[in-house]
């Protein structure tokens, strides 16, 4: 086993002094019950507890985030379609359709963030406000690390363009600049605002030196005193050699014209070209790269990887891939300055400058509240073929394992769980099985829940799953006395037991109305009247009355008889179908033959000479046998006189 990173976080229950107490709980799969146990043993207990209350700790509460709904809706449409185009990848466009995919997870962060932050301002109450402004600040962290990622692990961008990724990812990320101008801009007198310098240095320490150079001019129409000095300034700035896109340039020659211009930096410098404005002064050595003077600009910088990307712009433009975690840990020390520890923040971009992919998932999934950030980014890498070679202890891969665990967290909501299914549809090892636990602990409230949820285990032939949900279906209905929805699902599960149950209170039904109710299933139950035995009588006997109905006597005597003789019928329902033989017994026409009026005779004294006698165990009662006793006389005669007709009948047809 391997060891905890941490101390595991402790959650107290309000309410509760567990030093004097016992705690007794039940874990779910997402969920778990706590509350406050009176044994003790040692002790003599009170007689109330002191917390009478049930807790329920989820695990994954984010689920329950109507915000953070959308983030895992619209990510699931992502991760679905990443699935379905891996096999159209082709080793030209790969590169381009995940950087693309990317992009489309981090614009769904970002699309999340800003409604997020939107609901910190409209926020009435302040625990909300601030509830909400501590999620947008997780979302910014997610965001940033994943834009980190896919800079070094997806695009791989070589020496130079790694550098203006790097821009382009400080930019996005410590966006106040964007405001600050517009403050500035917005005034009367851009160059007498009390931001102006402020506003100027931080466009300089993010390269955004095109800008910078516009609000010198400024400077230089405010105070022509200092027009010479912007002038020479904003040449260097203009000068300076950057490997653009389109450039093609090589990194020799890059290095060449940046040594070059960095010595004209300094040459004036060291001439003074600027010692009468220590503000132009101070810009000209952040371009030199100069680290106090850089270090000066902490408030400016506000965190240690936007000084680590100025430091590589005016120091090492051709930085490396691989050097990248030297310039990282010695900007973060740099940055520091023993003063504070590292943030888990800090932790994770250290890792992914590092290169150690299974770090910075690691790191993430300690801090972060959820497995939507982890599950989602190990995917994707896993595309890129970055995970192939790691596998973990306990039996699955690192992307299968987090997939799972993000999807059984989707399974504890009553509407996402949904989307789980497809995320344990795309792992190949556990994910049927995890699937096959976590469907049948849905709970079906309603029958459309139901049709959903039979629906995804039909379509993946999990005939266990959809027996046991039709089962607990059909219970329900029968509880509910909805005798033709019981017999639906009883016959969906393919249940002959239950099936029979069922038929038998559709029968006993029957005996007290004197009618069937829900005609139309049982008209129309076709082969799968062939369940079971009581279930093939109940949809014959049904036939034999609608044939009756037809007045298509002969027919329905065939069946009406077949149904006795063939001992489909239960014996305690004998009584009945021959009571339903005296009207076709007494009709004028001969309905039963002379064989078949014979038959009927014999189950008459089948059926009489097997009930037991008043008075004995299961006897009936006087009354009911005096009527049974007139039943079997009316019967007796009905059939004599029968048999009388149809033997005239049958000879006179031998006859002529």
């Amino acid at each position: 086993m391997e060891e905890l990173d941490g101390e595991p976080t402790v959650t107290w229950i309000p309410g509760v002094n567990s030093k004097k107490k016992q705690m007794c709980f039940d874990w779910g799969p997402g969920e778990m019950l706590v509350c406050e146990t009176s044994f003790n043993k040692k002790e003599k207990s009170e007689a109330d507890p002191s917390c009478p209350f049930i807790y329920i700790l989820r695990k994954d509460v984010d689920v329950y985030s109507q915000i953070l709904r959308k983030l895992f809706n619209e990510s699931h449409g992502i991760f679905v379609g990443l699935q379905r185009i891996e096999e159209e990848l082709t080793s030209k466009s790969r590169k381009a359709q995940l950087v693309r995919v990317s992009k489309n997870y981090r614009s769904v962060i970002r699309a999340c963030m800003e409604e997020m932050h939107q609901a910190a301002i409209a926020a009435k109450e302040p625990a909300s406000g601030h509830q909400f402004s501590s999620q947008v600040s997780i979302l910014s962290a997610m965001e940033l690390i994943w834009n980190l990622c896919e800079i070094l692990f997806i695009e791989v961008a070589p020496a130079g363009p790694l550098l203006l990724h790097l821009l382009d990812w400080v930019r996005l990320h410590v966006c106040e600049v964007d405001s600050l101008s517009a403050d500035v801009l917005g005034s009367e007198n851009p160059s007498k605002h009390k931001s102006f310098w402020n506003l100027v240095t931080i466009l300089v320490l993010q390269g955004r030196l095109d800008e910078a150079r516009q609000m010198l001019s400024k400077e230089a129409d405010a105070n022509p005193a200092s027009a010479g000095m912007c002038r020479v300034l904003g040449d260097l700035m203009r000068t300076m050699p950057i490997l653009s896109p389109g450039n093609t340039q090589t990194r020799t020659e890059l290095e060449l014209k940046w040594q070059h211009w960095h010595e004209e930096c300094g040459r004036h410098l060291q001439e003074g070209t600027f010692a009468s404005s220590p503000r132009l002064d101070t810009l000209c050595k952040i371009l030199l790269g100069d680290e106090e003077v850089l270090l000066e600009q902490k408030e400016l910088l506000s965190n240690w990887y936007h000084f680590l990307v100025t430091r590589l712009l005016y120091s090492h433009p051709t930085v490396k891939p691989t050097e990248l975690h030297f310039y990282a840990q010695s900007s973060l020390d740099l940055f520091l300055g023993g003063e504070s520890s590292p943030e888990p923040l800090d932790n994770i971009l250290m890792a992914a400058f590092e290169f150690d992919i299974h770090q910075v998932i690691k790191e993430c999934s300690i801090a972060l509240s959820n497995w939507w950030f982890v599950a989602h980014l190990t995917d994707l890498l896993d595309h890129c073929q970055l995970l192939q070679s790691h596998s973990l202890y306990f039996g699955s891969n690192m992307r299968e394992f987090l997939l799972l665990e993000y999807a059984s967290g989707l399974f504890a909501h009553h509407s996402l769980w949904q989307l789980g299914v497809d995320y344990f549809d795309h792992c190949p090892e556990l994910g049927r099985v995890s699937l096959e636990l976590h469907i049948e602990r849905i709970p079906l409230h309603t029958e459309q829940k139901a049709l959903k949820v039979l629906r995804i285990c039909e379509q993946r032939q999990m005939t266990e799953q959809v027996r046991g949900i039709c089962k607990i279906l059909a219970m329900k209905a029968v509880r509910n006395n909805r005798l033709g929805s019981a017999l639906s699902w009883s016959i969906r599960a393919k249940d002959a037991a239950f099936a029979t149950l069922v038929s038998d209170r559709f029968l006993m039904d029957y005996c007290e109305r004197g009618c069937f109710s829900d005609l139309d299933l049982i008209d129309n139950l076709g082969p799968a009247m062939m369940l079971s035995d009581r279930l093939t009588f109940l949809g014959k006997y049904r036939e034999f009355h609608r044939l009756y109905g037809e007045q298509r006597f002969v027919a329905g005597a065939s069946l009406l008889l077949s149904l006795m003789t063939s001992q489909i019928a239960p014996r305690s329902f004998w009584m009945i179908l021959l009571t339903d033989a005296l009207p076709l017994l007494e009709q004028k026409q001969v309905i039963f033959s002379a064989e078949q009026t014979y038959a009927l005779m014999r189950c008459l004294e089948d059926l009489t000479a097997g009930r037991p006698a008043c008075g004995e165990p299961n006897g009936q009662e006087p009354q009911d046998d005096d009527i049974e006793a007139t039943k079997v006389e009316m019967l007796r005669l009905a059939l004599a006189r029968n048999l009388a007709r149809a033997i005239i009948k049958e000879g006179s047809l031998e006859g002529s």
